[in-house]
């Protein structure tokens, strides 16, 4: 089912990628291609490519030429959020741009409805954490098809910046039975929107995680977890299933562009 999904992704991509971005590639240097969304899959016009993901950077792309003057080929990628992005590839012993930093489609429907959530009034309370001056809060949960949105706002009342160093999703079991091992079950972010990198003092900032839809069983609960980089003030927030079914249901922007004369 999933080569079907490929395939037809791919076929969508060919008639759509009448302007390409040429990137350069040589034998000697990796090359790497940063996405604004995970990677689902990758698509090469030739083995004279190589590629290679990151595990633990799953929106970045390392390519490498197999041999030297190999005749123009094309690189498609599809993210997670399924935007198709297609690349025309060349041959260069010495290219001057290594890194290649690849900017949101505006045509992401993902990207289109995170970015729509950000200034929403809070719509939801109870779902909350504060360490040293430091609160986290999710102010609304919407759903659209089968994502979910939560809406993060971040408070910083110290005189100290903020650095998270990771923002971790995952359902865990409320209580742990004796003797038996805690159950955790990981949540990628399909994106994070609007992630300013650093919560200065005094200021507050909201952003966007956007995740696959998913419910929560009875005896688990969600977590939402900011670490913060070189530092203590960790927030863990808890997020039941009673607080899940009062997402707001967003309009199908799709539809209504069709519908429109």
């Amino acid at each position: 089912m999933k080569q079907l999904i490929f395939f037809f992704i791919m076929c969508i991509a060919f008639f759509q990628a009448t302007a390409q971005t040429t990137i350069n590639i040589t034998t000697d240097k990796t090359s790497s291609l940063v996405f604004p969304n995970p990677i689902l899959h990758v698509d090469r016009g030739a083995k004279a490519i190589l590629v290679q993901g990151i595990k633990d950077a799953p929106h970045v792309l390392l390519v490498k030429a197999a041999a030297k003057n190999f005749s123009e080929t094309n690189l498609s990628v599809v993210t997670i959020d399924g935007t198709v992005y297609s690349f025309a590839v060349r041959y260069l012993s010495q290219p001057e741009e290594q890194v290649y930093h690849v900017a949101v489609k505006k045509n992401s429907p993902l990207q289109n409805y995170a970015t729509g959530i950000l200034d929403n009034p809070q719509t939801i309370k109870g779902i909350r954490d504060r360490k040293w001056d430091m609160v986290a809060e999710v102010t609304g949960i919407y759903i659209q098809s089968d994502v979910l949105y939560f809406q993060l706002h971040l408070t910083n009342n110290s005189p100290i910046d903020f650095e998270p160093e990771l923002i971790r999703l995952f359902i865990r079991d409320r209580k742990k039975a004796n003797r038996t091992a805690v159950q955790e079950q990981e949540l990628s972010p399909l994106l994070v929107t609007a992630n300013p990198g650093v919560i200065k003092a005094m200021t507050s900032h909201t952003l966007v995680i956007a995740v696959q839809k998913f419910t929560i069983p009875d005896a688990k609960q969600m977590l939402m977890q900011l670490m913060e980089k070189n530092g203590g003030r960790h927030l863990q927030l808890k997020i039941s299933n009673k607080k899940l079914m009062q997402s707001i249901l967003l309009p199908d922007y799709a539809s209504k562009e069709k519908n429109t004369p």
